[in-house]
């Protein structure tokens, strides 16, 4: 059975590929947006964190009528740490556009989404974006598209599969594409024409009249609620009437719905029902978590719980145990972080937390070091106090041996980067497979290398190639222990007493190594003040004032002056430290410590 009137489609890349933009331009060109309305920019990406960060973080729907077609359109994130937003995304959908840059080519991430996209037996077209680039090889990405392709359908074992993808060729950010490559004007009505043809499969729903929804995603209302997404397989769904909700474990409860909505533009419209096929928001339901069902009140028949592929990493939150804790923050218990850490994992099913020995201390599982700090943004800005240990990332034992997971990393980077960028790679175990020169000054490079390896590489990556660099990675397998790895090369600065810092102590402290405080700032006994310049670790005094006598001496007046202090953020932070500190995060501040502050109770030798 089908809804031919119509179809749900989900837009997949690898980040910055253009995914978002495409979809603000078929929004205004399929008449989403009235004459007097002002268009902005990436309107999908509405989350704070998303518009600064210039990043999808979570998936989201919008819809757009087409010559009589409804088109359910979702845009998904494309950064891997994200990956389980695009997982459960692709349960909703029955077909799919994969954007892929005309310069960049197929990357980790775009062979991520197409292997799950794959995988589920969803119909998949090809969009080359970006053709306009003065870099563009647009040829040479169609061919690696195809290669890859034939290599995932190979390795799937996918009977029947039509290896001849329709692609078309777009310049999203200028809003126009076709099935020529060389047509660079127009608009993108051959690319909506296609989206409600019959290529694309209109939803398939079961035969029956029982209602049934697989709870997708969740939102919430100031006015509704609690708002539960999600594609309904069978029947229908009424506003004012009785259902029966299943959560895990079979544990069902029935409830009245209290709204009933469906996506129009970028709005939601109220209606009386809504039937299969359909993808509906409903309120009334305050208990619900993504996975669970929603039936009809006369049949409980629920649906299989949606399963996202494992956390590769994991990292201990605490409560604040600062001399500092409580003068920024508003929540500081562990049972308001246990609180929090429960709703973040209710609301995103790619993490996990759990308890420790220690009651103050939970363990958070997710997908990278980028889901963490995006999460942990997130819990500051709530008001929250609390601290965060260095990503470890999750091991088995298999065949009574110790393995960890490894990923393969695809580098783009200038060729004057290459020697310095496989002697970094090669310290953290990575064993390259292969080096493609790109145009004449640009090459790419893959390598093999233990998850851990990749924590804390970026910000000396983005060093390393002067800001001119791409890395992007996927997970491959779990493989035997690599051996051990220093987390960092430099020890850190660390301050022996309390007080305000002073200028003439940090001017003094210049040589000593890059610094993390500024004058004037508050700093207690044990608290990381900056890098040091060698491998151990020095205790320093960052609070001195000058003597002053009646003698003048030869440097009065020396001009002092400190070089610029960078912000440092989450991300950064957690990628900096060893095993040894922690991450002090509240709504105000991010400052690193040692877990021991007492400076006699340290050792100095790592």
């Amino acid at each position: 059975m089908q809804n031919t009137q119509l179809k749900n489609l989900a837009i997949i890349a690898h980040v910055d590929h253009g995914k978002t933009t495409l979809i603000d331009q078929l929004l205004k060109q399929s008449g989403v947006y009235n004459n007097h309305e002002t268009v902005v920019e990436r309107v999908m990406d509405s989350g704070e964190l998303e518009k600064e960060k210039g990043i999808t973080i979570r998936a989201k729907n919008c819809a757009i009528h087409w010559k009589g077609v409804k088109v359910n359109l979702l845009d998904t994130p494309g950064h891997a740490d994200f990956g389980g937003e695009v997982e459960r995304s692709l349960l909703m959908v029955d077909g799919v556009l994969i954007l892929v840059d005309a310069a960049e080519g197929p990357l980790p991430q775009t062979r991520f989404v197409l292997t799950k996209a794959l995988e589920q037996h969803i119909k998949v077209a090809v969009v080359i974006n970006k053709i306009d680039r003065p870099d563009a090889r647009i040829d040479e990405v169609r061919k690696e598209i195809e290669d890859l392709i034939l290599d995932l359908v190979t390795f799937l074992n996918i009977d029947n599969f039509d290896i001849d993808l329709p692609f078309f060729y777009a310049s999203a950010r200028n809003g126009y594409g076709s099935t020529d490559q060389n047509k660079m004007d127009g608009d993108l009505s051959p690319i909506l024409d296609f989206i409600t043809s019959d290529y694309f499969p209109s939803p398939k729903i079961k035969s029956g009249d029982d209602f049934q929804l697989l709870v997708n995603n969740l939102a919430y209302s100031n006015y509704l609620g609690v708002l539960v997404i999600g594609k309904i397989v069978r029947g229908s769904v009424e506003n004012i009437k009785n259902y029966t909700w299943v959560g895990e474990n079979n544990k069902t409860k029935n409830f009245k719905t209290t709204s009933v909505q469906i996506y129009d533009g970028l709005k939601q419209q109220n209606v009386p029902k809504v039937n299969a096929g359909e993808i509906v928001i409903i309120a009334g339901l305050e208990s619900a978590q993504i996975g669970d069902t929603i039936c009809a009140y006369e049949k409980i028949d629920p649906l299989p719980r949606i399963i996202v592929s494992p956390p590769t990493v994991s990292v201990h939150v605490s409560v604040s145990t600062s001399p500092m804790s409580g003068k920024d923050g508003e929540y500081l218990t562990s049972r308001k972080l246990e609180e929090l850490l429960d709703y973040t994992v209710k609301n995103n099913i790619s993490l996990q937390y759990a308890p420790t020995d220690d009651p103050k201390c939970f363990e958070l599982k997710a997908r990278g070091e980028l889901q963490l700090a995006i999460v942990f943004e997130e819990i500051r800005r709530k008001g929250y106090e609390f601290m965060v240990s260095r990503p470890q990332v999750l091991v088995k034992e298999i065949d009574g041996e110790t393995h960890e997971p490894y990923e393969k990393v695809v580098i783009d980077i200038p060729s004057h980067a290459t020697g310095a960028i496989t002697e970094i790679l090669s310290k953290r175990k990575g064993i390259m497979e292969s080096m493609i020169p790109l145009g004449h000054d640009r090459a790419r490079m893959e390598f093999v290398i233990p998850a851990r390896g990749l924590i804390g590489l970026r910000s000396t990556f983005l060093t390393e190639t002067r800001g001119e660099g791409l890395m992007s990675s996927y997970f491959l397998d779990y493989r035997p222990w690599a051996g051990k790895m220093l987390g960092r090369t430099n020890g850190a600065l660390i301050s022996d007493r309390s007080g305000k810092t002073t200028m003439y102590a940090l001017y003094n402290l210049l040589s000593s190594g890059k610094q993390f405080v500024t004058v004037g700032d508050y700093v207690y006994e044990g608290m990381v003040v900056g890098e040091h310049t060698r491998v151990n670790e020095l205790n320093v005094n960052v609070c001195r004032e000058k003597h002053v006598s009646s003698v003048r001496t030869a440097g009065k007046d020396e001009n002092m002056m400190l070089p610029p202090l960078t912000e440092m953020s989450i991300e950064a932070a957690l990628a900096w430290i060893d095993n040894d500190e922690w991450v002090e995060i509240t709504p105000k501040q991010i400052r690193i410590r040692k877990k021991v502050l007492d400076t006699n109770k340290r050792s100095v030798i790592r």
